[in-house]
């Protein structure tokens, strides 16, 4: 059969296809659609809060149950996590594997979010702490700002640094593998906060 195939396209060959490699990539001048981002991670089963940059501490503290410790990254803002039980995930003594299966939930901030397609992406930089810290809890908090959020993934690609860990994060752990039924907390949190500080 591949004979046949191959003698029927030796004796008519395909045109050559052209594909267009014309993407936006130049970070944007200004702040990318917000409410577009705030739309498209709401999609993936995440749940978004508009909040002031003064009700941070409050809207984190109203999505931990009383008694759970949340674990941070060392260089998290301390004003985001004011009367919240935590355990700080430090470089030179970062916490195991069981320990952070023991916690409610992880506060980390991000690099980028991408609008048309509610993806976070977290790199290690600042207030974001190591991959594992984002991975074994169950429940992330994520605080996202407006200059934070791109438009397109080619724009968010263009902002990361290729050598850093990267985790790219649309909506809470899932996979619909098998018979096409949505699973959740697979290899990764069951549940998404994102706090998108737009006010």
């Amino acid at each position: 059969m591949l004979t046949r195939i191959r003698s029927a396209l030796a004796a008519s060959p395909p045109a050559p296809v052209t594909v267009p490699r014309d993407y936006e990539r130049s970070p944007l001048s200004n702040m990318g659609d917000v409410d577009r981002f705030a739309d498209t991670v709401a999609e993936y089963h995440a749940r978004v809060h508009r909040v002031d940059a003064t009700a941070i501490s409050i809207v984190i503290a109203s999505l931990v149950a009383t008694g759970q410790r949340v674990a941070v990254p060392a260089d998290l803002p301390k004003a985001w996590i004011e009367s919240i039980d935590t355990v700080v995930d430090l470089p030179d003594a970062p916490l195991t594997v069981g320990q952070l299966d023991r916690v409610g939930a992880v506060v980390t901030g991000c690099a980028w979010g991408i609008a048309s397609t509610g993806t976070l992406i977290l790199d290690t930089g600042k207030a974001q702490g190591r991959r594992a810290l984002t991975l074994v809890p169950d429940h992330h908090i994520c605080v996202v700002f407006p200059h934070q959020i791109v438009d397109t993934v080619p724009q968010g690609f263009a902002a990361l640094d290729p050598f850093k860990p990267l985790t790219f994060i649309s909506g809470p752990s899932a996979t619909s593998d098998i018979e096409l039924t949505r699973i959740e907390g697979v290899h990764g949190p069951r549940s998404l906060d994102v706090l998108l500080v737009d006010r």
